[in-house]
């Protein structure tokens, strides 16, 4: 591979020739070499994020899988305090959402993910040694905290290593490690509901768990590098290559340095609130569904350790969501916001079949909690939304970390549906999550008809028609460019991806 990409000879030592060198060696390679280059990359960066957001869905859901083990009783929580103890989680996630944007843009994100990626680990671990309220909610709230790196983290390095075409296809790769996740973790804790000794298995759960994420910790922090060019698996011929490659068509390259402007543009840009509500929106019924799932399908009439096993499948249908929403998304063009709408159906119909279906038919009910997570399949499309719609290094970690604001508020939300005096059928919940669906379904159709809207008025202001779902700028503009860090706003050639 090297070899067919070797630096030309050049003559002088200039930025000038510095320059031309880079664009010579973006362009020697021929399309079946690129082909390979990327199957390289996705060998080496593909892995690493699906398995550590596999393990950070894992570490998040954990305190769900500790209900039916008697957490609740040990820790002798009362009232609402299991709610406020899983919504802490999120409130540590939100105060932390935008002080981790600026860090991605002041530190290595690839060393900053993984020090956060081992610190969580530890305070998950802790988990199991509390003994009050205080305690799980402390621990909660440093948990959510540092967890709020991973998901912005691996969608802004998706954006700056793929093109935007390809961008919903790794998105969904590296989001199905949370089914994958799902069944894992299910599995794990059936085995570990099984250990007989002093320490109550629920405190074993956060223990092992932590364990196994530390571990993990050590690989990501050793592999995961900080750019293309910096990437110890490329030549440096390569990982120019791949960094010019993506920045090309977004003029977006990582930036150290933070933008009052491009900040205060994240923040009129409608996009940027559109997304925060349908975040939001979809969200209510996730904090839900972690925090109540088991308990509401125990209610059902199953034991504990059936409740398990029934749940499982609930974790390979949305796996298959995930990737059935990828390939179709990847496949069919402009179709990202009205797949996310259907899923958003999908999950509508789920929580009809649960809330309205004769309590006696607990199989129908159980369908019906086996189709609500299909929502969920429209989170990696909304994150390739951001990747590929929004331009600008701090506006785009500026968007991200109010979308992701919006997903903690739903999140806080979604555990107080879940009255105590209306176990185990929560009639108020269901109601409540069926309406925040709506809105969620209703808010990404205006934020289609929004990008189409801006694409044609620019086509207009050009008296030109593009394809939004090409390069938008040609292979000269585009390498003359490179390097520039532009918002979509200051880029009149840039189109949006519906």
């Amino acid at each position: 591979m090297e070899s067919n990409i070797s630096n030309p000879a050049r003559k002088g030592s200039g930025e000038d020739d510095k320059g031309a060198t880079e664009v010579r060696v973006a362009l020697v390679l021929d399309y079946q070499e690129e082909k390979a280059l990327m199957r390289k990359v996705d060998l080496h960066m593909l892995p690493i994020m699906f398995t550590a957001y596999m393990l950070q869905y894992l570490d998040k859901t954990a305190l769900g899988n500790t209900a039916i083990f008697g957490i609740q009783k040990s820790l002798n929580l009362v009232g609402a305090q299991y709610s406020w103890a899983s919504s802490a989680f999120y409130f540590g996630f939100l105060v932390a959402s935008y002080p981790v944007s600026l860090c991605f843009v002041k530190f290595p994100i690839g060393k900053f993910l993984s020090i956060s990626f081992l610190v969580w680990a530890v305070i998950l671990a802790c988990h199991g040694a509390t003994t009050n309220f205080a305690g799980i909610t402390t621990v909660r709230v440093l948990l959510g905290g540092f967890e709020s790196t991973i998901s912005p983290g691996l969608s802004l390095i998706t954006s700056l290593w793929y093109k935007r075409s390809e961008h919903v296809s790794r998105h969904g790769i590296w989001f199905a490690g949370n089914s994958i996740s799902s069944i894992f973790g299910g599995l794990l804790t059936y085995g570990i509901g099984h250990i007989s000794n002093s320490v109550e298995p629920w405190r074993w759960i956060f223990i092992i768990f932590g364990i196994v994420t530390f571990a993990y910790g050590i690989v990501f922090l050793l592999y995961l590098p900080d750019s293309p060019r910096n990437a110890r698996f490329l030549s440096k011929e390569e990982g120019e290559f791949i960094h010019q490659r993506a920045q090309r068509e977004t003029h977006t390259s990582v930036s150290y340095k933070w933008s009052k402007s491009q900040f205060l543009e994240a923040l009129i840009d409608p996009k940027t609130w559109l997304l925060f509500i349908y975040a939001m929106g979809s969200s209510i019924p996730n904090g839900g569904l972690t925090s109540f799932g088991g308990i509401v399908i125990a209610g059902f009439g199953y034991s504990t350790f059936n409740t398990l096993l029934v749940s499982l499948p609930m974790s390979v249908f949305t796996f298959a969501w995930v990737v059935l929403a990828t390939i179709i998304t990847s496949k069919v063009r402009k179709s990202r916001c009205i797949t996310i709408a259907t899923l958003s159906l999908i999950s509508l119909a789920g929580c009809l079949m649960v809330a309205r279906i004769d309590p006696s038919n607990k199989v129908a009910r159980l369908a019906g909690m086996w189709l609500f997570p299909a929502y969920s399949a429209g989170i990696p499309i909304t994150l390739s939304i951001i990747a590929s719609n929004v331009a600008g290094y701090t506006k785009r970690t500026t968007v991200s970390a109010v979308m992701f604001m919006g997903n903690c508020a739903g999140n806080i939300t979604g555990p107080f549906l879940f009255f105590n005096d209306e176990m185990p059928d929560y009639e108020s919940a269901w109601i409540g999550i069926m309406v925040s669906l709506a809105i969620a379904f209703i808010s990404i159709l205006v934020l289609r008809q929004l990008l189409h809207f801006q694409n044609q008025h620019r086509d207009r202001q050009q008296n030109r028609t593009m394809d939004p779902e090409s390069c938008e700028v040609t292979e000269t503009e585009g390498f003359l460019r490179i390097d520039k860090d532009e918002t979509d706003w200051a880029n009149p050639a840039f189109r949006y991806h519906l």
